[in-house]
């Protein structure tokens, strides 16, 4: 399966949510830009383009048995649905662990397991940053404690500051 064919099957899980279709696609191309500039091989960008798109895929489940959607529940809920949902896309299985992995971590900010972990957490930040109307403050202090790629200080820069 193609990463374009994930997106319409993501779209298509979404049910009809706008702002849950509009936040993945946003994150996607975050992650692809900020994946590129930075140099990573084929694979991790692949990996991280596919983790963009269902980065969230747990957070209809949060809504109806959480009543939100909090990070932590999304982390504890997301890597079963993945590996469930991307049963049938012919990824290998280590891609599809290290997927995973990485939407049971996407608000997970120490211990960043690796620059796709990074790339992650950057290209959300850019784009809920936004959708939460985070302050100045709140924006200076994630790109100081958070941000370590050259091209995601960029973005966060040129948006934000």
């Amino acid at each position: 399966m193609t990463t374009a064919e994930i997106t319409r099957k993501m779209v298509a899980y979404s049910n009809g949510n706008r702002q849950d279709v509009n936040h993945f696609l946003k994150v996607y191309a975050f992650a692809k830009t900020i994946g590129e500039c930075e140099g990573l091989d084929r694979g991790a960008q692949e990996i991280l383009e596919i983790a963009a798109i269902v980065h969230d895929i747990a957070c209809p489940l949060c809504r109806e048995k959480y009543g939100n959607t909090n990070g932590k529940y999304q982390e504890r809920e997301g890597p079963a649905l993945v590996r469930e949902f991307l049963a049938d896309s012919g990824l290998p299985a280590a891609s599809v662990d290290r997927i995973a992995w990485l939407v049971g971590h996407h608000h997970t900010l120490r211990d960043i397991g690796g620059p796709d972990h990074q790339i992650l957490i950057e290209a959300d930040y850019l784009v809920n940053a936004d959708e939460n109307g985070c302050s100045r403050e709140n924006i200076e202090n994630t790109l100081e404690r958070v941000f370590r790629t050259e091209t995601g200080r960029a973005l966060l820069r040129a948006m934000y500051l």
